[in-house]
C-alpha cells in the first residue's frame, strides 16, 4: 500500500502537467481513500469503467479523459451525479491527465500509438508541440495511403476512414491522437505525406483533396487506448502497486 499523495507525486513528476495549457484539471480530480494498493487504468472515467474498477476492488482509477472540463456548467446532475456518487460511495481516487498524457515522449498516447504502428518520430509540430512527425521505423515508405490505412486497421482492429486523392508512396507520416483534426494544417506545413488522428471534421476532407496529403481517422478511443495503461503500469511498478487496464469498448 502507498499513500495517495505519493501516487499523485509520482504521476505529476512523470507527466509534468504544469507545462501545459489544458482543457481541464490534471491530477487528482476526485479524492478517495488515503491508502492505495491497486490502480485500474482506462481511457475515460465513464460509469462503465467506474463499475469495473469497483468490481476489481481498485483503490484508484487513472484515465486520460476525466470528469471535469473547461466550460461545464458545474451542476452535479444526471451522468455526473451518477459517476461521482459511485466514486464517493466506494472511496475511490480518480486521477486524470489529458494533454500531459498525450505528450509524454515514451509512455504517452502519441509515443505508444507510434510504437503500435511501427512509426519512428523525428520531430514535433503544432500547438504545444503535440503533433509528431516521422516515418516507418524500418525506413521503408508505405506503398500508398491505402496500404497505410490497411496497416492501421490491422494494428488497431477497427475500420479507418481515409481521404486521399493520390496513389503515391507515403514517406513522412504525422500523427496526433484523439480529436486532433485541428492539427492537420500544421501537419501539412510540416511536410507530412499523411496525417493520422482519431477524428475528422468537415473541413479536413477538403484540405486533404486540395493539398494532396492523406487524412486517416482511426477513432478517438482507438488511438488513445495505449497511454493510460503504459503510464499507470510504469508508476504502479515504481511504487510496488497492483495495476489492471480495463478497456471499455467505444466505437467513436
Amino acid at each position: 500500500m502507498r499513500e495517495r499523495a505519493e501516487l499523485l507525486l509520482a504521476f505529476d513528476a512523470l507527466l509534468q502537467p504544469e507545462r501545459f495549457r489544458d482543457y481541464g484539471p490534471n491530477g487528482l480530480q476526485v479524492e478517495g481513500r488515503a491508502q492505495v494498493g491497486k490502480i485500474v487504468s482506462g481511457v475515460t472515467a465513464s460509469r462503465a469503467l467506474i463499475d469495473a474498477a469497483i468490481a476489481a476492488q481498485a483503490d484508484a482509477i487513472f484515465v486520460h479523459h476525466g470528469l471535469f472540463w473547461r466550460g461545464q456548467d458545474g451542476c452535479v446532475t444526471g451522468w455526473m451525479k451518477q459517476r461521482l456518487a459511485l466514486l464517493l460511495a466506494h472511496d475511490i481516487n480518480l486521477f486524470a491527465y489529458h494533454l500531459p498524457l498525450d505528450a509524454h515522449p515514451e509512455l504517452g498516447n502519441n509515443a505508444q500509438l507510434g510504437l503500435k504502428l511501427g512509426l519512428l518520430a523525428q520531430s514535433r509540430f503544432g500547438d504545444q508541440s503535440l503533433g509528431w512527425l516521422g516515418a516507418r521505423a524500418d525506413g521503408d515508405p508505405f506503398a500508398s495511403s491505402q496500404a497505410l490505412a490497411t496497416h492501421i486497421q490491422i494494428a488497431l482492429n477497427r475500420p479507418v476512414l481515409l481521404v486521399d486523392e493520390g496513389h503515391r508512396p507515403i514517406q513522412k507520416v504525422a500523427w496526433c491522437t484523439g480529436g486532433a483534426q485541428g492539427y492537420f494544417e500544421a501537419a501539412i506545413a510540416a511536410g507530412a505525406d499523411a496525417f493520422i488522428t482519431g477524428e475528422i471534421s468537415e473541413p479536413q476532407a477538403h484540405y486533404a483533396r486540395e493539398c494532396g496529403v492523406a487524412y486517416l481517422a482511426c477513432g478517438h478511443h482507438a488511438s488513445e487506448r495505449f497511454g493510460a495503461p503504459a503510464v499507470a503500469a510504469h508508476v504502479a511498478a515504481q511504487l510496488g502497486l497492483a495495476h489492471a487496464f480495463i478497456d471499455i469498448d467505444n466505437p467513436a
